[in-house]
C-alpha cells in the first residue's frame, strides 16, 4: 500500500503510524482529494514506464497461442517458455550447472526472480479491464484506479468470464451460462440451483465492501467515493481473472510479495487457505479478508474507511457454504483415481504422466485426484540468486507457500503466487533448476502435456 500520512506533531505519533503502514509517502494536511489525484496521476506514466521496462527485460508478451489447446470455455491457452535467458545462455547449459554455480555467475533468468506489484510502492488492488468493463457496464460500479493500471495482456490471463461449474449439479456444466455473475444477474441464474441460505452466501461473495483503494474516503484511488471491492471482483465466477495486490502481512513494505488471485474452485478438498496464513478452514479467510488483506493489516485504517464486520454464524458460514460447491472443470482424460485413461491420452502426455510422477518429481507435492498435498513447502529458492532491489520489491526469501491443487491448471495462468511465470513451459523450466530435476527439452514437452489435460 502507499498511504497518505499527515505531518504529527510528535515523533511518538508518527513511529505508531508508520508502524500500521507500509510504503508511506508523507504530505501535509493541506494535500485535499483535488491535489492528491492531480499529483499521483502525474507520478503514474514514469511507474508504468519503469514496469513496462521490466516485463520487457524479463518476458516475451507475444500473443502465440497453442495449437487446438483451449481453456474450459474455448479460450486458446498460450504456449512457450516466456522467460528470457542471460546472453549465451540456453536452458540446457543452465541446467547444467549448480545452484551455487548459477548465483555465483549470476545467471538466474530474470523472469525467475519475484515479481513486483505494477507499482510496488503504491500496492494495494488492481484490475484487469475485462473486469473493470463488464463490472461497470451491468452495475454502473467502476473499478478503475486514477494512479496506476493493470500490467499483463489480457491474451496471458485466465478467461474472462470464466464457466462456473457446480460438485452438486456437474449435469448442469456452466451455470454461468457464459456471463459474468454479479448482484445483476445472480438471482436468475442461480434461483433454481442453489437453495436459499448458498444464494445469500453468494450474494454477499458479490456485495461490494469498503477496501483501501476504493471506499469513500478522500485518501482512495478511485475518482468518485466508492462502494468498495466484492469478493468476486478478484474471484470472478469463483474462478480468477488475475487481479493483483500485495500481501498485507509482511513488513517492510519493499518484502511485500505481489499476490496471485488463485481460484476458488475445488475449496472444498482444501485444508489450507491463503498461500502463506495456512489458515484451516475457507470460513477463517473468508473473515480474515475483510479484516486484514482488504486494509493491509491495519486496523486503524479500516475503521476509518468503513470495515465492514462480517457475522460468522450468518454471513461467514454462508459464503463459505457457497465457496464450498465450486468445482473443477471436466478433465476428461483422467479415471476416477485422477490418473489417465490409457484409452484416451496420446503417447506425449503418457510419458508426462510418468514424469509427473517419477524423475520430475512433482507427486511429492501434488497427489492426485486433485494434485495437492494440502501442505505447505520452502522452495528456498533465494539459494539460486543474490538479493537485489526490484523496481521497489526486495527479492529475497519467498518462506513457505501452500501446494496449489494442479486440476484445471491450464486455466489459470500466470503462475507461482507472485505470477512470476506465465505459461506451464515457464513452470516447467523454473521446477527444472530449482530441485536440479535435468529434464530434457522433450521431457518437458511431454510434462507439459501431462499438465494440459488435469
Amino acid at each position: 500500500m502507499r498511504a497518505r500520512l499527515t505531518i504529527y506533531r510528535s515523533s511518538a505519533a508518527l513511529a505508531a503510524a508508520v508502524l500500521f503502514c507500509g510504503a508511506v509517502t508523507i504530505t501535509t494536511a493541506e494535500e485535499d482529494f483535488t491535489a492528491l489525484v492531480k499529483r499521483l496521476q502525474q507520478e503514474k506514466p514514469q511507474f508504468a514506464k519503469r514496469h513496462e521496462a521490466l516485463l520487457a527485460e524479463r518476458y516475451d508478451l507475444g500473443d502465440r497461442p497453442a495449437s487446438g489447446v483451449t481453456m474450459s470455455r474455448g479460450k486458446p491457452v498460450q504456449e512457450g517458455v516466456r522467460v528470457k535467458l542471460p546472453k549465451d545462455v540456453t536452458w540446457g547449459k543452465l541446467a547444467a550447472l549448480s545452484v551455487e554455480d548459477i548465483k555465483s555467475q549470476n545467471l538466474w533468468p530474470a523472469g525467475f526472480y519475484p515479481l513486483p506489484h505494477p507499482h510496488h510502492e503504491a500496492g494495494g488492488m488492481v484490475f484487469p479491464q475485462p473486469l473493470i468493463d463488464e463490472t461497470k457496464r451491468q452495475t454502473d460500479r467502476d473499478l478503475t484506479r486514477f494512479d496506476l493500471d493493470f500490467d499483463f495482456p489480457k491474451h496471458l490471463l485466465p478467461e474472462f468470464p470464466a464457466p462456473i461449474y457446480l460438485t452438486t449439479r456437474p449435469d448442469l456444466g456452466d451455470v454461468s451460462r457464459g456471463q459474468l455473475v454479479t448482484l445483476a444477474n445472480f438471482q436468475e441464474l442461480f434461483k433454481d440451483i442453489l437453495n436459499p441460505k448458498q444464494r445469500e452466501g453468494l450474494r454477499l461473495l458479490l456485495t461490494p465492501f469498503p477496501q483501501q483503494q476504493f471506499n469513500s474516503t478522500e485518501d482512495r484511488r478511485s475518482l468518485k467515493p466508492h462502494q468498495g471491492v466484492a469478493c468476486f471482483d478478484c474471484h470472478a465466477n469463483g474462478h480468477t481473472n488475475a487481479a493483483t495486490h500485495t500481501v498485507g502481512d509482511i513488513r517492510p513494505n519493499e518484502h511485500r510479495h505481489r499476490i496471485d488471485t488463485p481460484s476458488l474452485r475445488g475449496v472444498n478438498i482444501q485444508r489450507l487457505f491463503g498461500s502463506q496464513r495456512a489458515m484451516k478452514s475457507v470460513e477463517d479467510f473468508t473473515e480474515f479478508e475483510q479484516r486484514a488483506a482488504y486494509f493491509d493489516g491495519d486496523p486503524v485504517q479500516a475503521q476509518r474507511k468503513g470495515v465492514n464486520i462480517l457475522e460468522r454464524g450468518s454471513q461467514v458460514h454462508f459464503m463459505a457454504e457457497f465457496q464450498d460447491l465450486l468445482d473443477f472443470p471436466p478433465a476428461p482424460k483422467l479415471n476416477v483415481l485422477g490418473k489417465l485413461d490409457p484409452a484416451k491420452a496420446t503417447e506425449s502426455e503418457r510419458r508426462g504422466q510418468d514424469l509427473f510422477f517419477g524423475k520430475a518429481q512433482c507427486a511429492t507435492c501434488h497427489i492426485p485426484p486433485y494434485y495437492t498435498d494440502n501442505l505447505m513447502h520452502n522452495l528456498r529458492v533465494e539459494r539460486v540468486y543474490k538479493e537485489v532491489m526490484i523496481n521497489g520489491r526486495r527479492a529475497s526469501a519467498d518462506g513457505p507457500i501452500k501446494t496449489f491443487p494442479l486440476r484445471g491448471i491450464k486455466d489459470s495462468p500466470p503462475y507461482l503466487h507472485d505470477d512470476r511465470l506465465l505459461t506451464l513451459e515457464d513452470t516447467a523450466e523454473f521446477f527444472n533448476l530449482v530441485l536440479g530435476l535435468k529434464l530434457n527439452d522433450q521431457e518437458k514437452k511431454d510434462l507439459v502435456a501431462f499438465l494440459r489435460v488435469l
